[in-house]
């Protein structure tokens, strides 16, 4: 699996684009502030969802009027992240590829992807009256937990992607070049 994957970034590095969008004066890094800008939004949308069902914000207000009051912005921003995320890989493919941090990030967008769908079908499915309830029932109460937790994470994994602190040409042949996917013999470019 990992040669594979390292097969397919490095044929991704041989775009052309995909080197101009990495060494552009200003293209990538315009890109990397919309990656950010939008995650702010979408999950600033997001915690105060959460936080709604948790009981911890706005609870004199309905959860279904929060959730789809800010359910427009959360999914503009959202589009917007994901498009722009993929450019990020895009630009830097055979290093992204082989960075620890975004395999995690990726096994975690997953999990919060698979969360958000469980999260969704049991908001729709909860019967009674717990929409003005302070706190949401406790089945939404820890999809809310368990997204807070994975969007957390996601985003210190993202803010890693940058350090090359087990990168494959800085560390020692072990579990963290496996978990990397390094490829002996191969070198990041």
């Amino acid at each position: 699996m990992n040669q594979l994957l390292y097969n397919f970034a490095v044929w991704l590095d041989t775009h052309q684009w995909s080197t101009n969008l990495h060494e552009s004066y200003y293209m990538y890094n315009w890109v990397e502030s919309t990656h950010v800008l939008t995650l702010m939004l979408c999950l600033g949308m997001l915690f105060l969802i959460d936080l709604r069902m948790l009981g911890l914000a706005f609870t004199n207000v309905p959860a279904t009027a929060i959730a789809k009051r800010l359910n427009t912005p959360m999914l503009v921003g959202f589009t917007v992240m994901i498009i722009t995320g993929v450019l990020l890989f895009y630009a830097v493919p055979v290093r992204n590829t082989q960075s620890i941090w975004f395999r995690i990030k990726m096994l975690l967008l997953i999990a919060a992807a698979v969360n958000a769908i469980m999260f969704h079908n049991n908001m729709t499915r909860s019967s009674g009256d717990w929409d003005t309830d302070s706190r949401a029932p406790k089945n939404l109460r820890l999809g809310a937990s368990l997204s807070l937790l994975f969007w957390a994470l996601i985003v210190v994994c993202g803010r890693f992607i940058a350090y090359d602190w087990f990168d494959c040409e800085y560390t020692d042949p072990g579990l963290s070049q496996i978990l990397s996917g390094c490829i002996p013999g191969q070198t990041q470019f």
